[in-house]
């Protein structure tokens, strides 16, 4: 068996469940798993996910109070879909990208299992609410830019980890105060949920951190002067405050990119 092939056998699945379950076993078997970096695999465009939810603009998504019962649900349910294409996007990282180190390639698979795992807590508290996921619309626009940078490993690392999920460090603290303002029990469980994802993102942002500037330096490139022009080039979202400071220099920004964030 080998890894970037069973990667891509995982990336191709379409129910939520199996998906999650192919992504537990293959991280199991991670140490026994043969690896080869210089092999090019191909794919469909698209990785397998089930026929719902419906994806729609971001704009079009109906705004729901979370201090409902419904409002609070659907919150969770972006937040599972976030967490689902989250999924699809290590194992993307593991199979797409060939002549890397092997480490980067267990590296992403284990965030892919990180991801699975909070993707099946935040399915559970669906469940103990009365949904399901696909029950509400979503939109796509994570995907949107793993497309974007399908072909360059460096500017993956720069815009996904260490720009899109990075932006998670920010807004999970927000989101946490907000629910704990909420009495009722299912608002104290999300934030429990919550603390867990983003301690593991904190891991997951630190591993684009890793090999960005691995791959900075293997290239020659300046971090941030590649970041900037990477940032243009792909229209990734901008920045915007609050920064959750501490999670990200745990997550390994140096001084020079915390300085950079605009004010």
């Amino acid at each position: 068996m080998e890894i970037r092939q069973q990667a891509l056998a995982a990336w191709l699945l379409q129910d939520p469940a199996a998906k999650v379950a192919a992504v537990q076993a293959l991280c199991a078997d991670a140490s026994a798993l043969l690896c080869a970096p210089e092999a090019c695999l191909e794919a469909p465009s698209e990785p397998g996910r089930p026929a719902r939810p419906l994806l729609i603009e971001p704009r079009l998504l109906p705004r729901r109070s979370s201090h409902t019962a419904a409002g609070h649900a659907a919150l969770m349910h972006a937040i599972a879909h976030i967490e689902f294409n989250a999924i699809n996007l290590a194992l993307d990282a593991v199979w797409r990208f060939p002549g890397l180190p092997p480490a980067y390639y267990r590296d992403w698979l284990g965030v892919a299992s990180e991801e699975a795992l909070h993707f099946s807590l935040l399915q559970t508290h669906l469940s103990g609410l009365g949904y399901a996921y696909g029950d509400f619309p979503a939109h796509d626009g994570l995907w949107t830019m793993c497309v974007s940078t399908e072909g360059d490993v460096l500017a993956r690392m720069a815009l996904v980890p260490r720009t899109l999920e990075a932006r998670g460090l920010d807004a999970t603290p927000v989101i946490q105060a907000k629910l704990r303002q909420i009495p009722a029990d299912y608002a104290q469980a999300a934030v429990v949920i919550l603390e867990r994802i983003l301690s593991d993102e904190v891991g997951h942002v630190a591993i684009g951190n890793q090999w960005f500037h691995h791959l900075c330096a293997k290239r020659g490139v300046e971090p941030l002067a590649f970041y900037r022009e990477a940032a243009l080039r792909h229209r990734a979202p901008g920045l915007k405050p609050p920064f959750n400071l501490d999670a990200r220099r745990r997550a390994g920004f140096t001084e020079a990119e915390i300085a950079a964030l605009p004010t």
